[in-house]
This record gives C-alpha cells, structure tokens and sequence, in this order.
C-alpha cells in the first residue's frame, strides 16, 4: 500500500511547499476567520492549498520524510515516490478523477488541462485545532418607540405642574478678588524681578569675559622663548666696532612704538646683532629691543605706534617670512 498522499497531508501541517518530484507541489497560504453576515456563518483561520504543476524537482523533502517514517533508505523512498506519481499520470490518461487522502482531488477539464479541487473539511493550520465552522442563529432585537406616548405625558404633566426657571444665585466672596488680584501683581512683579536679575548676570558675565580676553591677550603678548636647557656660557671678545654697533643700535629701541614684531631672541648678543644686519638686508628696520627677563637679546622685525598697522604687518610676515614671528607690546 503506497502511503505517499498520507505523509504529503502530514507535511502541510508543518511546511509550506511540499513537492512531489514529477507531478507537482501542494502549496499552502494562511487565511484569517471569517464572518459570512448574510448566513451567521463563522469560520476559523485556516490553511488554503493549492497546487502548483510548475514545481516538480526533487527537493527531498517528503523522499526523507517517507525514509524516516517507513526506515527505509532514500534511495528506496525516490523510487516509491517515482512508482506513485507514475500510477496517478497513467489514471490521468484514462481520463479518471484522482482522489488524495485529506488533501483533494484531481481531474482533467473539458480543455484538457489539469485541475485540482482541495478538500475544505480538513484544516492543516495547527493553531487552529480543535475550531469549526458554525452557524449562529440570528438575533432579533424588538425595539418599542413610544414618542408619542412619551410627549403626551410631558404636556398632561406641564399642565399640571408649571415649571419656573429662577436663576442660580451664588454666595458672593469678594476677597477671591482681592487675592485674583494680588496673585497678578505678584506675578508681573516677579516677571521683572527675573528679567532683571537675568540682565544683571548677562551685564555680569559679559564684563568677565572681557576681562578674561584681557589677560589671555596680556599673556600672549608678554610670551617669549623659553630654553630649559641653556648651552654653557661662552665669553667672546669683541672689537670696539662691534660694541659700537650693539650700543648704536640699543640706543634707537626708543625710538619707535611700542608694538614689535618680534624675530627671536638670543643669548649671545653678536648673534642678535648677525640677525638684525640680515632683517635690515632684506629691507626690514629691524633693532635690539633690549634684554628681556630671560637674558635673552630680542630682535624684531620692525616696531609700530599704531596696534592695527603693526596686526598688519605680523600677518604678512608670519606668511612670507616666519611663522614664528609674534607681537610684542611694550609700555613707554
């Protein structure tokens, strides 16, 4: 006895394609309940199969689901699978109506093509087990209006018993007025009370942060070379000509404005003074500003009165000559 229809219905419960190799595949698709208002019709959510000629490869599916429920071998189950699909096309041809345990039936149309019917009595979607279909008996709801009996006794009853309107009188409490009142005076007040104190912390914050710009800037200004590995301090004997020059040229650092654009700043004072001939050869007014607390000699490019012309200057300078050069403001 060839059980192959049984274990196809067996696998619908669990999958939604079962394919028998060389005939076709069972296909199932969820459907919700149904309410059939016109008959009082309930229907629970089911499986709808359908069948689907197109898919007939082997994808042993149901070849090891017969192996594993008979214990035979796989090879021994395509074959069983190949002599059933082989018995249903040769009943086919003879033109007989194929009938599939729990699944449905098959039948070839005037047209000559295959058709296939489900069977609706067995519902494959396990977690509606245990649901049918039922008809409820209709509900008849009698609804009685007596309006009209209803308007007759209002009008026996107004005849009878006038009915007055008086207006509603309410205990009067003037001091709600009085505190209304004084919970707005409270609030304006407060609104500017608060205004107030938000001007004075903007007045407030906006003072400290220019002091705060003032002494980064100070800083900035007052910054200088620091070296915290000075070379040993080498004595050189200079010519009088030399130390003609460094004083001639220390002599001219009061001279000009207080804003200088400073070059560097060097320990060894013939060193500054070789810097200050090469800024003058490239065309620059350069001069010793003096020996800053460090002991270095400081060599700028050139000094201004004017702290926007001197601004000036350094940006050009940081961009063609040294981007190292900085400001350095001097008080007179």
């Amino acid at each position: 006895m060839n059980n192959t229809a049984k274990y196809i219905g067996e696998l619908l419960y669990r999958y939604e394609c079962v394919i028998l190799p060389g005939f076709g595949a069972f296909l199932t698709r969820r459907q919700p309940a149904i309410i059939q208002e016109a008959t009082n019709s309930f229907f629970p959510p089911k499986k709808l199969i359908s069948f689907n000629r197109q898919l007939q490869n082997n994808d042993g599916l149901l070849a090891n689901y017969i192996a594993s429920a008979e214990k035979i071998s796989y090879t021994d189950a395509v074959a069983k699978i190949q002599r059933y699909v082989l018995s249903l096309n040769d009943k086919m041809a003879q033109g007989q109506r194929i009938e599939l345990q729990n699944i449905g039936s098959f039948f070839t149309s005037v047209e000559d093509t295959l058709q296939f019917e489900p069977l609706q009595e067995v519902n494959y979607l396990t977690e509606a087990f245990g649901l049918n279909t039922f008809v409820s008996p209709a509900i008849n709801r009698e609804v009685v209006i007596k309006r009209e009996e209803y308007k007759e006794e209002v009008e026996a009853i107004e005849e009878v018993v006038p009915l007055t309107f008086t207006p509603e009188k309410r205990s009067e409490r003037p001091y709600l007025q009085y505190a209304a009142a004084a919970v707005i005076v409270l609030g304006i007040g407060g609104f500017f009370g608060l205004k107030q104190i938000s001007d004075n912390t903007i007045s407030y914050n906006n003072q400290e942060w220019k002091e705060a710009n003032t002494e980064i800037e100070n800083r900035i200004q007052e910054a200088t070379f620091e070296i915290t590995s000075p070379l040993p301090t080498i004595n050189l004997s200079l010519t009088k000509e030399e130390t003609a020059t460094l004083v001639t040229e220390e002599s001219e650092e009061k001279l000009s404005g207080k804003y200088h654009i400073v070059a560097g700043a060097f320990r060894i004072a013939s060193n500054a003074d070789k810097k200050v001939r090469k800024l003058k050869i490239q065309g620059f007014d350069a001069r010793l500003i003096g020996v800053n607390k460090y002991g270095l000699h400081q060599v700028v490019y050139q000094s201004y009165s004017d702290r926007i012309e001197a601004l000036r200057a350094l940006r050009k300078i940081k961009k063609e000559e040294s981007p190292r050069a900085w400001l350095l403001v001097q008080e007179p």
